[in-house]
């Protein structure tokens, strides 16, 4: 409690920094995994009942999903790392605002986005690789899934909102009770009334607006020092501009893989038709729900890190930065396990046609070859992010997708085919560790912990 009875995040400066992660972390974890499981759900339900061109339809929609996320995650991600340092400096009054400014810019952004994309929603698709055979499936999903697109916004800005602000346990409760109503509606809509794809999208609009129903009832609880009230919506310029400057990263990141999925869903088309596509849509989710327990580890580290550093305890954020370098790198080394020795087992899960398995497991090995390294890399790249450094996240988020992935995409493809798609990533991967190792390193021999973005 704070000085007015109201609950305050300020644990996140005093308890030990080892069991604060874990308590941080675990909720986020249990939330991303949540959050991918939206996708895996959907791909196993229309892989099993409806085909794999249906995995291969929804798999063009990814670059449409990631250009959407990167507006959310500019937000979302932005507004969080904001909204943890104005708490940490104890500048609650700011802090409401922070949260008021996030919800607004979220209904604005998504709902621009989404008019624009309903609009061209067929020359979209055709330019991110859809043939024939799979634009009716991702035209289909798309537009429902654009109709929410607001809810889709809101319901993750207001997530990093309630974890932020000391309550990742209830952010935790939402994602889950998101997902399982997901899962079920996916059960009614697509098995039991086959409504195919679009009852997939439906799924996950529906689920979405119930998470968003929860929070919103949850952040307006009085006894909380950080909550929704009158008053705290209007724009500020001072808010907007930190929460952008900080944001920039994760939304060049998630503008850049929607870069990076075009150019592999076209590679594919080309080298390996539909079925690659599709392949790759496994592949994806698999890999993704690794990459996903990291970033929930990145999450629960962002509070800590952004509150001590705001506090200016910098041996707690050095100590919070290693122990999530630890974890992270054994949940990748699960990873590498687990795909290079049983990829069948998982694979199996989304279909049983032999040309889709084959192809899955052949990406699926190559593309985890340095995987056991890559939870470093994106635990870096989070650190400077969540110390308000935006403009080295930036960097390494940037020299990975555009200096190394994209002209690895347009080179080796042309040499090694679909292997080519494939080794691309890996080798981008290696570059990128390279360079978050190197930008660490002289970080702590030669940088500082006030040079911050955020003023």
């Amino acid at each position: 409690m704070d000085e007015r009875g109201k609950r305050s995040p300020k644990e996140l400066g005093t308890q030990p920094v080892g069991q604060l992660l874990i308590k941080y972390a675990v909720p986020a974890v249990i939330s991303m995994l949540a959050a991918s499981a939206y996708n895996i759900v959907d791909r196993a339900f229309l892989g099993q009942n409806v085909g794999a061109l249906a995995i291969a339809g929804l798999a063009i929609t990814f670059p449409i999903m990631n250009l959407g996320a990167a507006f959310g995650a500019m937000i979302g991600a932005g507004g969080s790392t904001v909204l943890s340092i104005k708490l940490g400096q104890r500048d609650n009054e700011t802090a409401e605002r922070v949260v008021g400014n996030i919800i607004s810019l979220n209904i604005i952004v998504g709902a621009i986005f989404a008019a624009l994309a309903i609009v061209f929603i067929d020359p979209i698709l055709e330019f991110f690789g859809a043939s024939e055979s799979t634009i009716g499936y991702a035209r289909t999903y798309m537009l429902i899934i654009l109709y929410g697109n607001i809810i889709n916004h809101l319901n993750h800005g207001m997530v990093n909102v309630l974890r932020v602000a000391g309550h990742p346990n209830k952010a935790m409760v939402s994602v889950l009770g998101g997902v399982g109503i997901n899962i079920v509606m996916d059960y009614l809509f697509i098995y039991v009334w086959q409504w195919g794809i679009a009852g997939a999208a439906w799924a996950t609009v529906l689920s979405q607006t119930l998470g968003v129903a929860y929070l919103t009832w949850t952040l307006c609880n009085k006894n909380d020092l950080i909550r929704l009230r009158r008053g705290i919506y209007g724009l500020r310029r001072r808010i907007v501009r930190n929460i952008f400057a900080i944001g920039i990263s994760p939304f060049c990141i998630q503008l850049c893989a929607c870069m990076v999925v075009i150019l592999i869903n076209r590679g594919l088309k080309t080298h390996g038709g539909d079925l690659a596509i599709g392949a790759y849509g496994i592949v994806n989710s698999i890999t993704f729900m690794f990459i996903m327990i990291v970033m929930g580890i990145t999450q629960g580290m962002q509070p800590i890190a952004g509150y001590n550093y705001g506090a200016q305890q910098y041996d707690r954020v050095t100590q919070v930065l290693k122990y999530s370098i630890l974890y992270s790198t054994l949940v990748m080394t699960l990873s590498f396990v687990l795909c290079e020795f049983f990829p069948h087992y998982t694979i199996r899960i989304f279909t049983d046609d032999a040309e889709t398995t084959r192809l899955a497991t052949e990406g699926m090995r190559v593309i985890q070859l340095l995987s056991p390294l890559v939870g470093f890399q994106i635990v870096v790249g989070n650190f400077f992010q969540s110390i308000g450094m935006a403009k080295k996240s930036i960097f390494i988020s940037l020299s990975r997708q555009l200096v190394f992935l994209i002209p690895m995409l347009l080179i080796l493809p042309r040499y090694f085919g679909t292997t080519g798609v494939w080794a691309s990533i890996t080798v981008a991967d290696g570059l990128s560790i390279i360079v978050s190792a190197s930008m660490l390193w002289h970080f702590y021999h030669h940088g500082s912990f006030r040079n911050s973005d955020i003023r």
